[in-house]
């Protein structure tokens, strides 16, 4: 591993790995556009990038594999299809992909996961990554726990998770804010995190989601935990490794550097100018259209143009409040594709 160097007065990290998932249908030319957007946005990114493909067998029925086409524009872009195999969540709960690819990552080398679906629109390379605290996606709303009448409230729930294995509580706790308020609880995105070590964060990753799934705590018998085991759990990891809350430092993430946009109808939708000029820009390459435009979505929204015209709708009668509101406005309009 190579030392750091200074950039406007902090220290930024030496190469590091990148991994995303890549696997048939959606998530194949997602993980492309992922790819060729940090390519564009970070020429001089000196890591590696790892697209994880599950093998067939194991959790996932048929073959998960990406298309060939795919594989080729991806490897032409310098990234590594890195094989793993899924044997405890595969199609039962696809987002433990993330949590089973990490074995398969070169043990004790840096690394950041970003969700497929996410553009780079910065460079990576820059941001000061401290990989010795690990951090996570504050882009979340209080989505888990769901509090009921007259069940246990947030403190029961994140404490009884905490207490079966053996961490401290108390010290993830923002304490600016109120007691049974969801936001003084340790809650991430799952969308991006990194660590020191893949190996050590992914063996506690899938110990403790296993644990969890397989035998909740009793405080959790009114909760669901599809599709939230990943960011129910991730919390947990990130503190028994050191970690927490992201400081300013990475506020490029989910800012000026990356954008999780989760699918092209909600980008065009909501997203800044600069994360759709970036996804356009990362699609035009010949060698990268010629893939993506298999794929209908991008067809139709980046291609066919009509995803600029989404754009001008939702300008002309504004934005809805909430993400529920804005994808039945969507699928109203016939916009709605994933």
């Amino acid at each position: 591993m190579t030392a750091g160097r200074q950039t406007a007065g902090r220290q930024t990290p030496g190469p590091f790995n990148v991994m995303l998932i890549g696997q048939a249908g959606r998530l194949e030319y997602e993980a492309l556009l992922f790819v060729a957007s940090l390519r564009r946005a970070d020429p001089g990114f000196a890591g590696r990038i790892f697209v994880a493909e599950p093998q067939p067998g194991g959790a996932w029925p048929g073959d998960p594999r990406m298309g060939r086409a795919t594989v080729a524009a991806l490897e032409s872009l310098g990234a590594e299809v890195l094989p793993f195999e899924a044997r405890h969540f595969g199609a039962a709960y696809p987002p433990g992909n993330k949590i089973e690819a990490l074995a398969a990552l070169p043990a004790g080398e840096p690394f950041v996961f970003f969700d497929s679906d996410t553009v780079i629109t910065g460079p990576l390379s820059q941001v000061p990554f401290d990989f010795s605290r690990p951090a996570a996606s504050m882009r979340r709303t209080g989505t888990w726990p769901e509090i009921e009448l007259y069940g246990p409230g947030y403190t029961e729930i994140w404490k009884s998770l905490y207490d079966r294995f053996g961490l401290d509580f108390e010290s993830t706790l923002d304490l600016s804010e109120p007691d049974e308020y969801w936001e003084r609880y340790l809650y991430f995105n799952a969308g991006w995190f990194f660590g020191s070590d893949p190996a050590r964060f992914g063996a506690l990753f899938l110990d403790y989601a296993l644990s969890v799934r397989d035998d909740p705590p009793p405080e959790l018998a009114l909760q669901s935990l599809d599709p939230w085991l990943d960011q129910v759990v991730l919390p947990l990891v990130i503190h028994a490794l050191g970690g927490g809350r992201p400081g300013p430092e990475l506020a490029g993430l989910d800012g000026a550097v990356s954008c999780h946009y989760r699918l092209l109808p909600l980008a065009y939708a909501r997203e800044p100018d600069p994360v759709i000029e970036a996804i356009e820009a990362a699609a035009a390459p010949n060698r990268v259209k010629k893939v993506l435009k298999g794929h209908e979505p991008m067809l139709r929204m980046i291609y066919n143009g009509r995803g600029r015209k989404l754009r001008a709708e939702i300008a002309e009668v504004g934005l809805p409040r909430s993400e529920k509101a804005l994808r039945n406005w969507l699928k109203r309009n016939g916009y709605w594709m994933r």
